[in-house]
C-alpha cells in the first residue's frame, strides 16, 4: 500500500495529495495527517469518490487507510 505523508501541510494540499497518490494507485493507499480538518477532509473527498476510509491514531498524528 502506498504511503503518504502530508504532515505539516495546510489545505488543500493533504487532499490533492490524496488525488495524485490515489491517481498513481487507484486499489488504496495510506495518508498520515497531523490535524483533525485535513483528516476530515480527506475522508470526505475519498468517500464521494467510493472509497472506504479506516482511520486511527498514533501520537500525534492520524492514519488514514484509504481502500476500494
Amino acid at each position: 500500500m502506498k504511503l503518504v505523508n502530508a504532515c505539516g501541510r495546510a489545505c488543500p494540499e493533504p487532499v490533492l495529495m490524496t488525488k495524485k497518490a490515489l491517481a498513481e494507485s487507484p486499489e488504496g493507499i495510506s495518508v498520515t495527517v497531523d490535524n483533525v480538518v485535513a483528516a476530515e477532509n480527506i475522508a470526505r473527498f475519498v468517500k464521494g469518490k467510493g472509497y472506504a476510509v479506516t482511520q486511527r491514531e498514533e501520537k500525534d498524528a492520524i492514519c488514514l487507510d484509504i481502500t476500494r
